[in-house]
């Protein structure tokens, strides 16, 4: 595939994950708690999921044994602690927030892809994160000023959930050689329904599920900002290492404040447009290393 192609499809990817907050809210103003959102995301992503494969790819629901604990992995330690950190920040503080601490997620994946995958720490990798993490900072209105008022507890669930979210890409990242990502998707998120099924109350508001606007969320929740969202994400995790993935799923943050802007009455000030040139800047940066590399690799194959 084009080195162009990927970057696109890893951006589109985290793209999708930007707009969770148009479908996440109507769910929480319904009495859902943070938990039983994720409960609600996993379980309809995996009914997809599972359709979608049986229908189109029945051939690819097989795998082996052992590679269940990267699935059960990912679907456990990640999806579901960092959608339920991510989304206790979400109710308890400000989504602007939220977000910036969820982004400190490349960071835990670029220390974590130097012990696991020996993934070399270059210094445009260093400039790249720097300002993503600068840039999605001022995007959600935490710079130059500051957000005051925020508890340790907040502070410390919202690293969490980066580091939570940083998990997805070390657990799916050996098992990408051998399995689509529909399929690493689709078992992921089996996994979390599971596990959420047996651990949150969503049972017990089944009634809630009357109202059309419940369902309208959950299943956009489900098909756009999640089966979307992670199937392209993990395309583009197939053809690249997990830190430069990471760096370019960057462009959430960028997506989550211009949906505010254009759909939530949210005002843009020009702080927030100099953080999304800067994520910007820092995906431009990545992806023109890897196409100076793709070049060079080109050059010696046409001398030898």
């Amino acid at each position: 595939m084009a080195r162009w192609k990927v970057y696109l499809i890893t951006i589109l990817g985290a793209a999708c994950w930007g707009l969770i907050g148009l479908f996440v809210a109507p769910l929480q103003k319904r009495g859902f708690t943070a938990w039983d959102v994720v409960a609600i995301r996993a379980v309809f992503t995996f009914v997809f999921l599972i359709l979608i494969m049986g229908l189109v790819r029945p051939s690819q629901l097989r795998t082996r044994a052992k590679d269940h604990l990267f699935f059960a992995g990912a679907g456990v330690f990640s999806i579901a602690f960092f959608n339920y950190f991510y989304f206790e920040v979400f109710s308890q503080a400000s989504l602007s927030l939220a977000v910036t601490l969820l982004y400190t997620g490349p960071l835990f994946v670029m220390l974590l892809s130097r012990v696991f995958f020996k993934e070399p720490l270059t210094m445009r990798k260093g400039w790249a994160l720097a300002l993503a993490i600068i840039g999605c900072a001022f995007a959600a209105g935490l710079l130059p000023f500051g957000q005051a008022g925020v508890s340790a507890g907040v502070l410390g669930m919202g690293l969490l959930s980066g580091f939570c979210y940083a998990l997805y890409s070390i657990f799916s990242k050996p098992v990408t050689i051998r399995y689509s990502a529909l399929t690493i998707t689709t078992y992921t998120f089996f996994y979390t329904s599971i596990f959420l099924l047996l651990t949150s109350d969503i049972t017990s508001k089944l009634g809630q599920f009357r109202h059309p606007d419940v369902w309208l969320a959950a299943v956009l929740l489900a098909l756009v900002a999640t089966v979307a969202g992670y199937g392209l994400y993990t395309t583009g995790l197939t053809y690249l290492e997990a830190g430069r993935a990471s760096i370019l799923s960057t462009a959430e943050p960028v997506v989550a404040v211009i949906t505010g802007v254009l759909f939530l009455g949210d005002v843009l000030s020009g702080w927030q447009v100099m953080g999304i040139v800067l994520v910007l800047y820092a995906a431009v940066l990545v992806a023109r290393r890897g196409r100076t590399l793709a070049q060079a690799e080109l050059k010696e194959e046409r001398i030898n």
